[in-house]
């Protein structure tokens, strides 16, 4: 069974819209894990508008299942994670004031400077993983970085299923992740993956370990409550 990885960081921007404390982050948590979730995961950026570093720290010792915390590696980040030591940390290179991720590293690029930060994190015993597009190329380069796993940006997937080019849009993450099983490396996903398409792909990804759903999966709650969103998508990921 694939694993599915909640992303609360729309929960702390809700809370962050007033000031106070609600909803509580670290309720809503253990909440999302007793669902039946198998991950929490966050993202806390520079200017912390949604995810604060003192919610990573006191989420720490709250999470039971495996804690994933995503982000751009600048220093602060790197200091954060090693405090903190999660489960998995997915390397992200959003730039500070993108809205939301954009794209994945280019593994050829910025070889020397992943290979330095991966082992920073290893070396921790931490889990790592890194974000890419759908690109043999960049998939073989993130071997050579030492990562432990990949986690494919499935905005375009998402993007080409919703206008009825599902066979079309599956291919180029099919290939991407033959080729990761092929040289070792474990297989994430995320990105605008939702209630309508999550099913889609992992029917195509057999090698998928775990999905990472934040904004679709908080905004399908609105409707259907959290607990059965959480159990619908457990069902899916069979």
């Amino acid at each position: 069974m694939t694993k599915l990885s909640v992303n609360i960081n729309k929960l702390a921007t809700l809370r962050n819209s007033r000031g106070g404390n609600v909803p509580n982050l670290i309720e809503s948590a253990k909440n999302i894990e007793s669902f039946g979730a198998q991950g929490i995961t966050i993202h806390p950026r520079p200017d912390e508008r949604h995810i604060r570093y003192q919610d990573a720290r006191d989420l720490k010792d709250v999470v039971t299942t495996e804690f994933n915390i995503e982000g751009n590696p600048v220093a602060k980040f790197i200091n954060l994670v090693l405090e903190v030591k999660p489960t998995q940390v997915t390397l992200v290179p959003d730039a500070e004031d993108a809205i939301t991720s954009n794209a994945g590293w280019d593994t050829i690029k910025h070889k020397n400077f992943l290979i330095d930060v991966i082992q920073t994190f290893k070396s921790a015993g931490i889990r790592t993983s890194i974000f890419v597009d759908p690109h043999t190329k960049m998939v073989e380069g993130a071997a050579k970085v030492g990562t432990d796993r990949i986690e494919l940006y499935t905005e375009n997937f998402a993007k080409q299923f919703a206008v009825g080019k599902k066979n079309e849009s599956i291919k180029p993450y099919m290939e991407a992740s033959k080729v990761a099983e092929e040289i070792g490396l474990g297989v994430n996903a995320g990105h605008d993956l939702n209630l309508e398409n999550v099913k889609f792909f992992k029917e195509n990804i057999p090698n998928l370990l775990e999905v990472s759903i934040g904004h679709a999966l908080i905004c399908e709650s609105i409707y259907m409550g959290i607990e059965n969103v959480v159990n619908m998508y457990l069902h899916r990921l069979k």
